[in-house]
């Protein structure tokens, strides 16, 4: 079996050796120029990484193990490898035959093109947000990366509470019929699209969304003062937010954003672009193995 290796920044080449003491297995570093030319990719780093690459392992289409070893790991964890004891485990169950590989659903986000004939079109594995959770990564990605992975998402979230201003969002879904409704205009403190359940390492923005399901979640949050937020901001560990009136969730498999004034837009922790913008689905996008 030949074995790619992808490792993320700051990761150590010494990581990936409880993974090459299984034999025959061939390695090479980096990723693969065809699918001709491994068998699995092994990718060693956390949400970031994964989104730097999905473009490249869509193309391949090979089975991808993620190792978490990033500063924030939400996809490893809705693939149930928690550290990296799972994945050695399901690398290891991999290798005897018995893993489990599993195709699953990318969000697909649409960029507006600005009159140009193709728009730009991105990937992402988790959750991209609009409004408020980019300023807080934008705030994140600036501090020392060891403390980006000890609860930098919330050090960044109290100062940008007070200093972000909501904006007034116009969110247009797509109905089974085809054919596109409002489902919100008004002054929005968070929007988000999800594929998994979790993002900012842990915070359950919504609870209900699954990767093979062929539907975004989508969770608004409106125009919550300040002290309210700081007040509320645990129940999204528990995903007990979405009982919050200021709270609207909804699935859609495609979803367009309008701003009144330009938005930054963040998947998986990394910018992508800003508004307007389309998300959607391209089902089973991905080929990954599962504990």
């Amino acid at each position: 079996m030949r074995a790619a290796a992808i490792l993320g920044l700051g990761c150590p080449s010494e990581n990936l050796k409880p993974f090459q003491r299984l034999g025959n297995v061939e390695w090479q570093l980096g990723l693969p120029a065809s699918a001709e030319e491994a068998d699995v990719i092994l990718l060693f780093g956390g949400d970031g990484t994964i989104h730097r690459h999905l473009n490249q392992l869509v193309r391949l289409g090979l089975p991808v193990l993620i190792i978490p070893s990033g500063s924030g790991n939400d996809f490893a964890q809705a693939l149930g490898l928690r550290n990296v004891r799972d994945s050695l485990a399901a690398w290891i169950a991999f290798c005897n035959g018995a893993g489990e590989v599993r195709a699953i659903d990318l969000g697909v986000i649409i960029q507006d093109a600005g009159g140009a004939p193709a728009p730009r079109t991105h990937y992402f594995c988790s959750v991209a947000g609009i409004g408020l959770d980019g300023e807080v990564t934008r705030r994140a990605n600036r501090l020392p990366r060891w403390l980006r992975g000890h609860g930098g998402y919330v050090l960044s979230l109290a100062p940008a509470i007070f200093t972000y201003a909501p904006a007034i969002m116009k969110i247009t879904a797509e109905d089974h019929s085809g054919a596109w409704t409002v489902r919100s205009v008004r002054r929005t403190l968070l929007a988000a699209f999800a594929n998994t359940s979790s993002f900012g390492d842990g915070m359950k923005i919504a609870p209900m969304a699954q990767m093979d399901d062929g539907l975004l979640d989508v969770c608004v949050v409106g125009d919550v003062g300040p002290l309210r937020l700081l007040w509320l901001f645990p129940s999204v560990y528990s995903g007990a937010h979405l009982k919050l009136p200021e709270v609207q969730y909804f699935q859609a498999g495609r979803v367009r954003v309008e701003s009144e004034r330009a938005l930054d837009v963040y998947a998986d922790g990394e910018y992508v672009c800003g508004t307007p913008v389309e998300f959607g689905l391209q089902r089973e996008a991905l080929k990954v193995i599962r504990l």
